[in-house]
């Protein structure tokens, strides 16, 4: 049953919530919200009708800001601290639903403390759960050759090898320990960037907080925890910012749903499987004008919407996903 007002107001707007609302509807029974944040999208499936929202994130923080709000919608309403990659056992029932909005979030960008953000002065931290090995820790213990091969895999970044070189150099004068320290040092190394053109730290960072939160990771074991958890009928929806990711996303669909839109070019599934997925729409779903006007910060988003079969769960290949190299500082995985 939907709320009869929306209690509080959110700080951040969620991306694409309008096209994820209308494409689900009517929205029912328990989701579950596997990166919480500001909690955008967790009140728009409250409001929408969802009956009840297991709200998920592995940042301990995002739950203290949502108390002002929380309680309002009672026990509609259960945050868990935890990964989304575990979320059919934090979940512990079946789902009608499963949201998952990739990458950082704006609350956490617009934090300097933080450390995500290439525009603020700020730690080099990037950990979303405040656990393990930070940035600066990667950025000054790593080899050149593995900086340059997480700036390449993570990032797609053509320079990556001469920034490594020269992160290297810097290093050997005295850590870095910022984000403008970092972010000055990139931009040193590329073109001035043209009217319109994403800033050339851009790819560095996003390279750099994929490996401390070991991205890849978590969202392979993620779709697959979504598939254990959804019941038949249960929607899964995710939102992703880069090439890289949406890729990923594409080919799970793809490979859970038989093998559709050429994926068995990558790992055909296998023999005689039934497909656990039905692909919603061939084509990602994309923000329109009225949403980039309102929030520039969409212009890269992609919606993907598959709804859950009969079938049994499974795992899909990780050489049909498209993932990058696992690569971690020190070693690889």
């Amino acid at each position: 049953m939907a709320a009869a007002a929306a209690p509080g107001k959110a700080p951040h707007v969620p991306v694409l919530i309008g096209p994820l609302i209308r494409a689900v509807a009517p929205v029912r029974g328990v989701w579950a919200d596997g990166t919480f944040g500001a909690g955008g999208y967790t009140r728009a499936l409250l409001q929408a009708g969802a009956a009840r929202v297991i709200a998920i994130d592995r940042d301990p923080s995002v739950f203290a800001l949502a108390r002002a709000w929380a309680a309002d919608w009672g026990d509609r309403l259960r945050m868990v601290h935890g990964t989304f990659s575990d979320l059919d056992r934090l979940a512990g029932e079946p789902l009608d639903g499963v949201v998952l909005d990739l990458g950082v979030s704006s609350m956490q960008l617009d934090e300097p403390g933080r450390g995500f953000s290439f525009r603020q002065e700020g730690p080099l931290d990037m950990r979303m759960g405040g656990e393990g090995p930070s940035a600066a820790d990667i950025v000054n213990a790593a080899s050149e050759a593995e900086l340059a091969d997480i700036l390449f895999h993570y990032g797609e970044e053509r320079a990556a090898r001469r920034i490594a070189r020269t992160i290297v150099a810097a290093r050997a004068a005295r850590p870095l320990r910022t984000t403008t320290e970092l972010s000055a040092l990139v931009e040193g190394c590329l073109p001035r960037a043209r009217p319109g053109q994403s800033h050339p730290a851009t790819r560095s960072f996003q390279a750099l907080r994929i490996a401390v939160n070991d991205e890849f990771g978590q969202l392979a074991e993620g779709l697959e925890a979504a598939e254990r958890a959804l019941r038949p009928g249960g929607w899964l929806a995710v939102v992703t910012f880069h090439s890289l990711e949406d890729r990923v996303v594409k080919r799970f669909i793809q490979q859970r749903s038989g093998g559709a839109g050429g994926a068995s070019r990558h790992a055909p599934a296998a023999a005689g499987e039934a497909p656990a997925f039905v692909a919603v729409t061939r084509a990602a779903i994309l923000p329109d004008a009225e949403e980039l006007a309102a929030n520039p910060r969409a212009r890269s988003a992609r919606l993907r919407l598959a709804r859950r079969t009969e079938a049994p769960a499974g795992r899909a290949p990780r050489a049909a996903l498209g993932l990058p190299p696992a690569l971690r500082w020190g070693r690889a995985r």
